[in-house]
């Protein structure tokens, strides 16, 4: 068997197009025990992940998690599962078909969007295959995190690496390490705080939750926890909010070991006996809803915050497929493609046309078969 992916279809002169890889974590296939082991085992099978030595972490994965954990949270998918599939994956789609019409009108060359999923399906070999077969020599991995962490940026990049190193011919790559403080994405997210509450009456406090992970991480030098806050720091300026309206906490931890804290969930039952009765929560870490935000957020701490007598709890909906997300995500791509010949002023279906023309021919002058 061969190692490496021929150019089975090459032939000189095909059309180029820059291509663009969006990321997400990932989704199980369906709401059911099988899918969800299958989807953990991928995801917790991570070195990234869990940074356990692997003597150590797979007798726990496989004799204990995996055994248990798969019906708990097939249980919880079912309770957010659509008619369209999951949540993640419904707005994901609705995202790259937005975003594909927005990068048509924005630049004169052909960009092809193609989505993955780091963990699941699609998966990411595949969509890079889906861009070499649409000729894409020049290709942009966006992984839809705004905040680094390696755990999800790098290992999404570990990926792709994994499957360029099979190519013959390797494309041009280029990476988003992250957008934490874009400012078309700090505006996108002050505008979707300021359209909530033009609908409903504005809460004492807007708590930004974030995902957690292990306290240890930071320590080790990711530079998530920072990433989180410097995001928390613009969009409470954008808002014009002081230091006591808002407040950042961190969720979905897992395991014994301390995470990044305050957590969500222990913020959410101690907020009421601070007199704080009212709260809007925004996850500015996630693109898209998901598990974590539609179950964990708008659901479980939810009702921690009535029982601990809490009055008016609001989710703000991620930013989704929204218009002003799909623009910020859109001069996010600009400004990474820049020199790229498909998103340059002064690109024309006829002069590339007239390029491809001139290079077949020259490689038929020299023998080369059409």
């Amino acid at each position: 068997m061969n190692r490496f992916l021929n150019e089975k279809d090459y032939f000189h002169g095909k059309a180029e197009c820059t291509g663009v890889l969006l990321v997400n974590l990932g989704t199980p296939d369906a709401p059911d025990k099988p899918s969800l082991r299958r989807y953990l085992r991928e995801f917790l099978s991570d070195p990234r992940v869990v940074e356990i030595p692997r003597l150590a972490w797979y007798p726990i994965l496989y004799g204990i998690i995996l055994n248990k954990r798969p019906a708990a949270s097939a249980a919880k998918y079912k309770e957010v599962w659509t008619e369209n599939g999951s949540p993640l994956m419904a707005i994901s789609l609705q995202q790259q078909k937005a975003l594909q019409k927005e990068l048509d009108i924005r630049f004169e060359g052909p960009v092809k969007i193609e989505l993955a999923m780091r963990y699941g399906n699609p998966s990411i070999p595949s969509a890079l295959r889906k861009l070499k077969e649409a000729g894409a020599r020049r290709i942009l991995i966006l992984p839809l995190y705004p905040q680094y962490c390696a755990a999800t940026n790098a290992t999404t990049f570990d990926k792709v690496f994994d499957e360029l190193k099979r190519w013959r011919w390797m494309a041009e790559l280029r990476l988003v390490n992250h957008y934490h403080d874009h400012p078309s994405y700090i505006s996108a997210l002050a505008d979707s705080v300021l359209q909530h509450w033009e609908k409903h009456p504005r809460g004492q406090l807007l708590v930004m939750s974030f995902h957690g992970i292990p306290k240890r991480n930071l320590t080790l030098g990711d530079p998530y926890h920072c990433e989180c806050h410097k995001t928390a720091r613009l969009l409470a300026q954008e808002l014009n909010l002081k230091p006591k309206e808002y407040r950042v906490t961190f969720q979905s931890r897992f395991g014994k070991a301390e995470w990044l804290q305050p957590y969500t969930d222990k913020t959410m039952q101690a907020l009421p006996g601070e007199g704080i009765k009212n709260v809007d929560v925004i996850c500015p870490g996630f693109a898209a809803d998901c598990l974590e935000t539609l179950e964990e957020i708008q659901q479980e701490n939810h009702e921690y915050f009535q029982h601990a007598g809490g009055e008016n709890y609001h989710y703000i909906p991620a930013l989704n497929a929204n218009g002003k997300h799909i623009q910020a995500l859109a001069d996010i791509i600009q400004q990474h493609t820049q020199g790229w010949p498909e998103t340059s002023p002064g690109w024309t279906e006829a002069a590339q046309q007239k390029r491809a023309e001139k290079t077949l021919q020259r490689a038929i002058d020299k023998g080369a078969k059409k």
